[in-house]
């Protein structure tokens, strides 16, 4: 294997959407490449792939595993630390009014009217961020070539 391509291979990871909350930008059995970033780099706006809570909206504390050993939820950042917590969320972390994102964490949301996200689980601790969709893969993509 070239340096490049494992190069590539620690920078990017391809994952296949299951579900609907993400409807309409990524339906079901789209693929998607995701660049590997720390969490603490998403921004509002982008959808990242990130490894879900427990049942009870509890967070693991271990590192986070391969990527083709567990299934990803790709979710849109809607706030990062320093930012209002969204009305949406409030209750579910105890907000009071004028409370924001704590350093460390994100409230990430589904694009669809059913979503399983932070309005469920909280805050988002930014190590269970495997990193940011860059682009929905072609087709074509699927097998082994990235169309434009």
């Amino acid at each position: 294997m070239t340096s490049g391509l494992v190069l590539a291979r620690r920078r990017f990871v391809v994952v296949r959407v299951v579900g609907t909350s993400m409807e309409p930008a990524y339906r079901a059995g789209d693929r998607v490449l995701v660049r590997r970033r720390d969490g603490e780099r998403a921004g509002r706006g982008q959808v990242v792939a990130l490894q879900t809570a427990l049942p009870g909206g509890v967070w693991r504390t271990t590192p986070l595993p391969e990527p083709a050993a567990a299934m990803w939820f790709l979710k849109r950042v809607v706030a990062v630390p320093g930012d209002p917590v969204p009305g949406a969320v409030a209750e579910r972390v105890g907000a009071e009014p004028g409370a924001v994102v704590p350093e460390g964490h994100l409230v990430v949301l589904g694009d669809g009217p059913v979503s399983e996200d932070s309005r469920v689980w909280g805050h988002v601790p930014v190590d269970r961020v495997l990193g940011v969709v860059v682009r929905k893969l072609s087709p074509v993509a699927e097998r082994g070539i990235i169309a434009p």
